[in-house]
């Protein structure tokens, strides 16, 4: 499938970039500008995009690709410090800018018959740089400019070569959408054909080359992710497909019977049933690393899975919901970025691993999963649940996982579900749950002196996980969450509210 490759030099902004592209019809793919230049041609990438970033190109290890990139023959956009890399590679001259632009700009379009084909003469942009490109290449001319940079937007039809020192992907730059879609089809010549019943069909046809005549094992967690995952292989391989659902003891109340009837009764699918609540608690006795945890409860799950298929006979093959959101914050893609936490399907397996995974869903976004899904014919009260982490209830523990701090979690978090829905706000919210705290604090109950745990409050709104602001919640709603939880929710005796967004944050405490 003729994919764009985005060259991640650490900008913010890279992932809403991938999204963008995507929303327009065209495959995109991040990798670290570090990326080989092997690696790229093995990727076979029809165009490239050059990412912004936050340092200056002369800065002390400054990020640099491989300069080989401009001899691929390839459409290339460079972005803000994209634009800099490739004029500075190329034998421009950049400099610091004497007013540097952080914000709104107006763009005037001095040429409107390449990138800025249909763009108006003035239009708002949104500049963050402090450099500047004072000279361009041979074969570049200055086709948009600012009151602060003349060289705004550059371009050299003959090599398929071009650059904005503005961000085209975010919603602040008003005609942004137009500039890349002129990149992406007028120039790079992409058809819009990145869709959900592609995608099916290209999986499918993948999954069955990979399995060829092979069984396949494929761990339910309960969320759409893995659901999704299983329903494609389903497709494939039809009944050589075994699911297999633990109850690791870490689920919501309720949560395992319910989903275990609702594979097999609603979706069709073979699924066996385990329980192992006591075999993950004994493992996590004594364990308060975040990280400790992801990797015990992922090697956990995997004996699990190679148990299970001793028992059943001849399957190599293991599939797993992994989405692109889990392989970004489990590896070092961006540039100069490192691990944000090691998802359990992700960094959290054991490098001996006897199977071979079939990721379908590694390529997408949360919201793309949602709408294959939806093409799938799960229902939408399904697809809306909100995402629950693989590692379950033990990354909303702070501290030691005991059946006693289970028990507690649980109470409050399904009074924060009830409250959310009777509030109308579940399907506004990307997620809404409790976090047990390691701290006890003083109160009064009763007129007699208590010392009790503290439970947060966790409301988040996102667009896919990648970034997230929290939930301005009424006062109404927090008090009668807070009510409930501290009458109803025997040991604890405060709650607190998360006002934390992400970044800085992580959705989730663990």
């Amino acid at each position: 499938m003729p994919k764009v490759l985005i060259l991640d030099f650490g900008s913010q902004y890279t992932q809403l970039i991938a999204r963008k592209i995507r929303e327009l019809g065209v495959f995109s793919e991040i990798l670290p500008y570090s990326t080989p230049l092997p690696a790229l041609k093995a990727a076979s990438p029809s165009a490239l995009v050059l990412s912004g970033g936050p340092q200056s190109i002369y800065g002390q290890g400054a990020p640099r690709a491989d300069q080989g990139i401009f001899g691929l023959g390839l459409p290339i956009l460079g972005i803000c410090y994209g634009l800099q890399f490739m004029v500075h590679s190329l034998g421009g001259q950049v400099v610091s800018s004497v007013k540097r632009e952080y914000g709104l700009a107006l763009l005037l379009a001095e040429n409107r018959k390449g990138l800025l084909r249909g763009v108006k003469e003035k239009s708002q942009v949104w500049m963050s740089h402090g450099d500047r490109a004072a000279g361009l290449p041979e074969g570049f001319v200055t086709t948009g400019s600012t009151a602060n940079t003349r060289a705004a937007v550059i371009e050299n039809p003959a090599r398929g070569f071009y650059g904005v020192q503005f961000h085209p992907e975010v919603i602040h730059t008003r005609e942004g959408i137009k500039i890349l879609k002129n990149f992406l089809f007028r120039i790079a010549g992409f058809q819009a054909d990145w869709n959900m019943p592609s995608f099916i069909e290209r999986k499918v046809a993948e999954i069955r080359a990979a399995v060829g005549g092979g069984k396949v094992m494929s761990g339910l967690s309960g969320g759409v992710d893995s659901l999704v995952t299983s329903l494609i292989v389903q497709k494939a391989v039809g009944r050589r497909l075994t699911c297999v659902f633990i109850d690791n003891g870490l689920l919501r109340v309720g949560q395992y019977q319910a989903l275990l009837d609702a594979f097999r009764r609603r979706f069709n699918l073979k699924v066996v049933g385990i329980d192992a609540s006591d075999l993950f608690l004994d493992r996590l006795k004594k364990i308060v690393s975040p990280e400790k945890k992801r990797k015990i409860i992922g090697e956990t799950f995997i004996d699990l899975f190679e148990k299970e298929a001793v028992r059943l006979g001849g399957i190599d093959f293991l599939a797993q919901g992994t989405i692109y959101p889990d392989v970004i914050e489990s590896n070092p893609v961006k540039g100069p970025s490192s691990v944000i936490k090691s998802h359990h399907n992700v960094g959290g397996l054991p490098s001996d691993i006897k199977f071979r995974l079939v990721e379908p869903l590694r390529e997408l976004f949360k919201d793309e999963v949602r709408a294959l899904a939806l093409e799938m014919g799960v229902d939408r009260e399904y697809i809306r649940q909100h995402p629950f982490p693989g590692p379950g209830l033990a990354v909303r523990i702070v501290g030691e996982v005991t059946k006693e701090n289970l028990d507690i979690l649980r109470d409050a978090d399904e009074i924060v579900i009830r409250e959310v829905l009777k509030a109308g706000l579940y399907r506004k919210l990307w997620q809404a749950f409790a976090v047990l705290l390691p701290v006890r604090s003083v109160g009064v109950m009763g007129d007699k002196r208590t010392y009790e745990r503290v439970v947060a409050v966790r409301l988040v709104e996102s667009k896919d996980g990648m970034t997230a602001d929290w939930h301005k919640a009424s006062p109404e709603l927090l008090s009668r969450i807070s009510t409930r939880i501290v009458n109803e929710v025997a040991g604890v005796n405060r709650v607190v509210y998360d006002i934390t967004s992400k970044p800085p944050g992580t959705i989730e405490w663990e």
